[in-house]
């Protein structure tokens, strides 16, 4: 909380005012003008377009926070791509979850290809180690990726990859609640907010999950 009470030290809210508002945001489907209106019954006059800065100033903050306290995933992966609106166009969000659904990490990306691929497991693999198997689809990019990885290993301590439609049902169920949050938002107006909001969804997410080590976490709702 002292990281966030600097970042907002000059405005005239709150922090668990901006607190409470960035993750009913992030966590509910709700539009910006629903949560204006909400806070106004609250006694809080406060505008849609703050409320969407604070977001955007919030959620750098809480990443670097989780990223730092977030429990190590299992070693057997589920990875896949799901579509995402931005700006009238298609662009790509990958996502992985461990074999108990726990999510690894994820990354937009603008196109579709082993490039995009390569990069979120190297985002990934910087964060948690190298994956023992990875289950994906029949994509072609995904395997590339994969085999670029595995250059100049042996055998031993390559990582398996396995392709399997019916194993990746559990990511590919995952992405489900990272859609269903952004259907209200009507599309994205620019690629970097998109990743910044997604980014937020994404970390919530996680702590419902209970993926955010805390030392009083059995006496703590995800809310607090």
């Amino acid at each position: 909380m002292s990281l966030i009470r600097k970042a907002f030290s000059r405005l005239h809210y709150p922090v668990d005012v901006i607190t409470q508002c960035v993750r009913w945001y992030l966590a509910y489907s709700l539009s910006l003008r629903n949560l204006e209106e909400m806070m106004a019954e609250r006694g809080i006059v406060v505008d849609h377009s703050t409320l969407q800065r604070w977001g955007i100033r919030l959620v750098p903050l809480l990443d670097k926070a989780l990223r730092r306290h977030k429990r190590l995933p299992g070693c057997r992966w589920r990875m896949d791509e799901t579509y995402i609106k931005v700006k009238g166009q298609w662009k790509y969000l990958y996502r992985a979850v461990d074999s108990s659904g726990q999510t690894i990490d994820f990354l937009l990306t603008a196109k579709r290809d082993a490039a995009a691929a390569l990069r979120f497991f190297r985002k990934a693999i910087r964060q948690h180690g190298e994956p023992e198997v990875v289950t994906i689809d029949k994509s072609g990019a995904d395997t590339a990726a994969l085999a670029t990885l595995n250059t100049g290993k042996p055998d031993e301590e390559s990582i398996t990859v396995r392709q399997s439609k019916y194993l990746n049902n559990l990511v590919e169920q995952d992405h489900r609640n990272i859609k269903r949050r952004i259907r209200q938002m009507l599309g994205f107006k620019s690629f970097r907010r998109a990743q910044t909001i997604l980014t937020g969804i994404e970390l919530i997410r996680m702590i419902r999950k209970g993926q955010l080590h805390h030392p009083a976490e059995d006496r703590l709702s995800p809310a607090e």
